[in-house]
């Protein structure tokens, strides 16, 4: 890798991570803080649907604007608008202001489409599976590092102090950005369509037989991973009994395997195997995962066991998504990298808004039904899965074969 890419990589690397350990604080303190606020396990899932929502609405117009005016200006937007929402969110003392914080950042989460575009536009083909898991190592990182801090900050001082941190957090990320990121978008396209209009765009990429099948395969990926991820903090704090703080360091033992396994061992794991092979184990590891989670949520049984099904949640994110973005950039022109990698972002939004308002819905009939559906949903997953090498005719040069 030139020392220039490599020096740019670092920089969108330090940026996605102050952006994602603003997320990693949220996670585990968001369910039991919207419970202090009399909010139903059902409400719960529709607030983190409305961040997905939002997320769906906005990352085909974030993904497109970036195609016309440059990746630079759609982060800087995006990490401004993010600070607001947690402004919003340090005054959140009523369920309104709560939902109205989420909205707001949903609408600017356009970072991590803009910077898969950015990572498109300055990698080699051969290396943006690669690449493309310096999101996941910085995800991973965010949610090493962000929950502890969420869990000591609200149990010592307060949810407000969480919304000023985070605040204080993209300010500097917006410093960060403006001086240090440069544009990685030398031909802008003038042409590309500004209109808020997700259905449209989804129609138009589920009608291209080069990548339909695999968005299909990333929404149901994505809806039964929210189904797990979500009720986690609520089963971990109504089962074993753990603090907000505790529940901050068992998602950071999930961040910690996603880092590794993204920022250490997936280039050469997708040099060995490829991206099909990737994502059908992570598929297979999700499932598994799903068994395991609401078996083991005692204290008793949280080591080893518990973890276990943390690691496997862990790493079925960490091989399937970089792998999936790769394959998408690998079916598009350089100008439409942005637009395609939006529609993706914004078709997995659809499935992180349905992905924990079933999970809500489930758990608050029984805790192992939203683990347990989920598992089930990932047994057809898994089949379609299988069945990419025969559908996609067109990713026979990129996909390892047996």
């Amino acid at each position: 890798m030139p020392a220039k890419t490599s020096k740019v990589l670092l920089v969108l690397f330090v940026t996605i991570f102050i952006d994602l350990l603003g997320f990693g604080i949220i996670i585990p303190i968001l369910p039991t803080y919207a419970k202090d606020l009399h909010a139903t396990d059902f409400e719960i899932g529709v607030m983190v649907a409305c961040y997905a929502l939002m997320n769906f609405v906005f990352a085909p117009f974030w993904g497109s604007l970036s195609d016309r005016i440059g990746r630079k200006p759609v982060i800087l937007i995006s990490v401004a608008i993010t600070g607001l929402a947690y402004v919003v969110f340090a005054y959140a003392d009523i369920l309104f202001l709560l939902f109205a914080s989420r909205t707001l950042a949903g609408i600017g989460s356009a970072n991590i489409s803009a910077a898969q575009a950015y990572i498109a536009d300055v990698s080699l083909p051969q290396n943006r599976a690669k690449n493309f898991g310096i999101i996941g190592a910085a995800f991973g990182l965010g949610l090493i590092l962000g929950p502890p801090i969420g869990g000591y900050v609200k149990e010592n001082y307060g949810v407000s102090y969480i919304g000023w941190t985070i605040a204080l957090l993209c300010l500097f990320n917006f410093i960060l950005a403006f001086f240090l990121l440069s544009e990685s978008l030398k031909e802008k396209n003038k042409q590309s369509k500004i209109q808020l209009n997700p259905i449209k765009d989804l129609q138009t990429a589920l009608r291209r037989d080069t990548i339909k099948e695999i968005l299909w395969l990333s929404f149901g990926f994505v809806v039964a991973f929210m189904m797990m991820q979500i009720p986690l903090a609520l089963l971990w704090k109504e089962q074993a009994g753990f603090s907000d703080e505790q529940n901050g360091y068992a998602f950071s033992f999930m961040g910690v395997v996603t880092a590794l396994s993204q920022g250490l061992f997936l280039g050469k794991l997708n040099k060995k195997f490829g991206e099909y092979k990737l994502i059908l184990y992570g598929c297979i590891m999700l499932a598994i995962a799903g068994i395991i989670l609401p078996l083991f949520a005692s204290k008793s049984l949280f080591i080893p066991f518990e973890l276990l099904g943390i690691v496997l949640l862990g790493l079925s994110s960490a091989f399937f998504n970089p792998a999936l973005s790769a394959m998408i950039s690998k079916s598009v022109s350089m100008q439409e990298q942005g637009k395609i990698l939006g529609i993706n972002q914004s078709f997995g939004s659809l499935a992180r808004a349905a992905g924990p308002a079933l999970g809500g819905f489930f758990y608050g009939i029984d805790y192992h039904m939203p683990y347990w559906a989920a598992a089930l949903l990932m047994v057809g997953v898994i089949y379609w899965a299988t069945q990419i090498p025969k559908i996609l005719h067109a990713y026979k040069s990129i996909i390892n074969k047996d």
